[in-house]
């Protein structure tokens, strides 16, 4: 794949390239007292990168004064940010924010396009350049490509990185941090199984849904519907959504794709198809359903999710599917930072919902409003569940409100998933900002219905405590005074999918948290 990062291609790709840049500068603090000459290397915005006799140093623009033939001009300095990635998110939610944070900043935005590569210029009040954001829409694959690359600072993501590109980025430079750890997620979404409003299937499982896009089941009549032949339709396969079907739903399987799928290069095109052919089925994204109809997930002992928001947003929903924001291991442009920054604030929440997103800002849900979701746990709950637990449980939780954070681990390890990870820093922000002052925090843990009882109540219990430790890790000292904690573990006491399969036990094994 010929991935080209090095010391020479991060150097002649820094924030502020010019000729320049290889000239001397002198940098002298306000009073005098201290001096630095070196070659620039790089200006942010806000920070000078200098090649000095110490070695590269990273000096705070405001607190110098600069000379010499190497110095920006600060007054017409113009943040750059190369973004590539999944056209979905570049061209159906990107622009969005882009003019919402263009508005916090009282800066006008406009478009330069230059063929399918659209440039989106944010200018001052006097009409000047403030900020140009280069986009490239295409796949996923082409972002991580671009990313590791060294040809773009944020990859647009509808997957996470495959174990090829995460070892292809820890092989180019080492000493860079891992992937994981360059991550936002910019909004939710999910993978939806849709079909024609005349269709007569009201529900799938998801081995059903793996038996029809491998092929093993070509006809309605397999899965109990009507003598008619099943016509399917998914993504182009470097869509990241079509990646990640198929490595939630087939691989787990041990399927592979049917050679009779119709691809499309949206999700748009792809309802158009789906709503058209009564005997259609599709696997799209929610944000594109269309005027397709979207079935719900059913499972053997006769719960089923859909996908609300709600559910997507606390994945309960297990075709959840985040969209991600990769970003490269070096310091971006001041106004680039500002406008991540700028994502993570309930107003961008609010264009996320408008561009048909799930937003991530918390919501509750009291559990006098969770009747169906208990009646169902408890017709699901395993045979050694006890009244006592389940009374036990109600005592715990029966005037406290769930809060859409849910919390949940990497498969087979002990470390929360990217998800998870993000969704603690926003509880523990919330937390900072007195969003919860007084009450109590409860971190409620949950397993599957696999092994005895009384093991998965201490598994549970378990994770409920890493969780809270976590969230004491993210947080600040002053937000410990400022709610109480508190953990709980009820084991397979309630179920959010049957335990018949890889996907409804890992919804199954979960941290909730309450607010009380």
């Amino acid at each position: 794949m010929g991935y080209r990062i090095g010391a020479a291609i991060a150097v002649a790709l820094s924030f502020y390239a010019s000729a320049a840049m290889s000239q001397d500068v002198e940098l002298r603090s306000l009073d005098g007292a201290v001096e630095l000459e070196g070659n620039l290397i790089s200006y942010d915005g806000a920070f000078y990168r200098i090649d000095t006799e110490y070695g590269a140093l990273t000096i705070a623009a405001e607190g110098v004064s600069c000379a010499g033939p190497g110095c920006p001009d600060l007054a017409t300095f113009v943040a750059e940010a190369r973004i590539a990635g999944a056209a979905t998110i570049a061209e159906g939610l990107l622009p969005t924010l882009l003019d919402a944070f263009g508005e916090s900043r009282l800066m006008d935005v406009s478009v330069e396009s230059d063929g399918d590569a659209p440039t989106y210029v944010l200018r001052r009040a006097d009409g000047s350049a403030a900020a140009r954001f280069i986009v490239t829409p295409g796949s996923t694959d082409d972002g991580f490509l671009a990313l590791l690359n060294g040809d773009a600072d944020i990859a647009l993501a509808l997957r996470a990185p495959s174990p090829a590109e995460i070892r292809a980025a820890e092989t180019t430079n080492p000493d860079d941090p891992p992937l994981d750890d360059r991550v936002r997620i910019l909004a939710l979404d999910a993978l939806i199984p849709v079909v024609s409003p005349e269709n007569p299937i009201n529900t799938l499982s998801l081995p059903q849904i793996a038996r029809l896009f491998s092929g093993e089941a070509d006809n309605w009549q397999d899965l109990g519907g009507p003598d008619a032949p099943v016509a399917l339709h998914l993504l182009e396969p470097g869509l990241g959504l079509a990646q990640a079907f198929s490595a939630q739903v087939l691989l787990p399987s041990d399927a592979g794709l049917s050679g009779a799928i119709t691809r499309h290069p949206s999700a748009a095109a792809l309802a158009d198809a789906v709503t058209q052919d009564a005997y259609a089925v599709g696997i799209t994204a929610l944000s594109g359903i269309a005027q397709t109809r979207a079935l719900p997930l059913s499972g053997t002992c006769g719960l089923s999710q859909s996908a609300t928001l709600d559910a997507v947003k606390a994945e309960d929903y297990p075709l959840t599917a985040p969209v991600y924001m990769y970003l490269a291991p070096r310091r971006l442009p001041l106004l680039v930072r500002q406008f991540l920054d700028f994502t993570e604030t309930d107003e961008a929440e609010r264009r996320v919902r408008e561009a048909g997103y799930v937003d991530q800002l918390l919501t509750r849900t009291p559990m006098a409003l969770q009747g169906e979701r208990l009646a169902s746990a408890i017709r699901a709950s395993g045979r050694d569940v006890t009244l006592s637990d389940l009374q036990e449980m109600i005592e715990v939780l029966g005037s406290a409100e769930r809060l859409s954070t849910t919390l949940r681990f990497n498969p087979g390890g002990a470390d929360l998933d990217i998800q998870s990870r993000a969704s603690i820093a926003r509880l523990a922000s919330a937390v900072d900002r007195g969003a919860f002052d007084g009450r109590r925090l409860i971190f409620v843990g949950f397993s599957d219905g696999n092994g005895p009882a009384d093991v998965n109540a201490r598994l549970s219990l378990r994770r409920a405590g890493v969780v809270r430790d976590a969230f004491v890790a993210a947080s600040g000292v002053a937000t410990r005074d400022r709610v109480e904690l508190l953990i709980h573990g009820f084991g397979e006491a309630m179920p959010m999918a049957c335990d018949d399969s890889d996907w409804g036990r890992a919804v199954n094994r979960r941290v909730e948290v309450w607010l009380d």
